[in-house]
């Protein structure tokens, strides 16, 4: 794997991860801070549980997190899902949180409780969601593992879907993170390599409603943790890497039961209609530095020009063609970047479909 400045000896490691924790359980609680990263501490319980409800909110400094001022730092984190820890194992969980100020109110990153009002609202259309999480794997040094120090590998075209040495980078990386996530009840579908080498995609959903977002940001965090131990960077940049090299994307899959009943190709048509009045608001909370990715070339559509069709991947939504043939089932929303909130992108396709809900601000950290 990479040459790593890290210091990590799994051997010893594993004498200490096997002994005996006398009853107790580690929960690692994890929160999004307030530069769309991922954030993590870790509290012992004296005994397993079966449901977030039952463990205690915590809090943390959030002055070192952009999430709070020096002068009044305590930012409070509230369970919302729990998961199997697939790194400690036993009883041992991951815990996903929300984040709130001492006041009562959710901390102005706190993007999850506007998406769940949302989806509350409207829960009787049963939204779907499949997201498709692109990355880039860096060495040690910030550049595409597997390539030449400071050079480019050979043109895109081999590596999509690729197999063998020279086509893909990696791999073992990709594989540990599968297999964790599935030990941590991820709604993980699939993996795939992507068209740059070191580029690489896994899918999460269908998943219904706020449970996306919620899988999507723990999948990352499993992500970073995996990398860490083979002494690889993860980046979710959107274009990491600046010429004819293709973006990074986080491609959003919905369905509704309206799209995928009979006749639902209405539905599907209606709602591209509504998103393509409401690109300049989309692209806002679709993630940072997307104008760099959304060009109009590598598979993207231009970043100021909105349009849909069936089976174009330089559109701004894509409609599969075997929906349009069967005249129903979802649309891609190709727009958003790899760095995207979850929460935020399915939060605003909700709201743009069906409307707005009293409060609920999904750029209110802009403000």
């Amino acid at each position: 794997m990479a040459e790593s400045t890290t210091i990590s000896n799994t051997e010893n490691l594993m004498k200490y991860m096997k002994l005996d924790q006398k009853g107790a359980v580690l929960a690692e609680y994890i929160w999004i801070d307030g530069s769309n990263g991922v954030r993590t501490k870790t509290k012992t319980l004296k005994k397993p549980v079966k449901d977030y409800k039952e463990l205690p909110e915590w809090n943390f400094d959030g002055s070192s997190t952009g999430q709070a001022p020096g002068d009044n730092s305590d930012v409070y984190i509230r369970p919302v899902a729990i998961f199997p820890d697939p790194f400690r194992g036993g009883d041992n969980i991951l815990v996903m949180t929300e984040t709130w100020d001492p006041d009562g109110t959710p901390n102005k990153f706190n993007y999850r409780h506007e998406c769940e009002r949302l989806m509350e609202a409207n829960a009787k259309h049963e939204p779907w969601f499949g997201l498709e999480q692109e990355y880039t794997i860096l060495g040690p040094d910030g550049w595409p593992y597997g390539w030449p120090k400071g050079g480019y590998p050979a043109p895109q075209g081999p590596y999509y879907c690729g197999v063998g040495t020279g086509k893909v980078f990696c791999r073992d990386i990709v594989e540990a993170h599968y297999k964790a996530c599935l030990f941590a009840g991820i709604n993980i579908s699939g993996i795939n390599a992507e068209v740059m080498p070191s580029q690489w995609e896994y899918q999460v959903g269908p998943c219904e409603g706020i449970e996306l977002g919620d899988h999507l940001w723990v999948s990352r965090y499993i992500l970073y943790r995996v990398a860490e131990e083979f002494g690889a960077k993860i980046t979710i940049d959107p274009k990491p890497i600046k010429g004819d090299w293709n973006g990074t994307g986080l491609h959003t899959n919905m369905s509704t039961a309206e799209m995928r009943g009979e006749g639902g190709m209405k539905a599907i048509e209606d709602a591209c209609k509504k998103l393509g009045e409401r690109n300049e608001e989309h692209i806002l909370v679709y993630g940072e530095g997307n104008a760099e990715r959304m060009t109009g070339e590598h598979e993207t559509a231009s970043i100021d020009k909105f349009s849909y069709g069936v089976a174009n991947r330089g559109a701004s939504i894509r409609i599969p063609r075997q929906c349009a043939k069967e005249g129903k089932g979802y649309f891609e929303d190709r727009r958003p970047a790899s760095n995207g909130d979850p929460y935020r992108i399915t939060g605003i396709l909700m709201e743009t479909i069906f409307g707005f809900e009293d409060g609920v601000d999904l750029s209110k950290a802009e403000k």
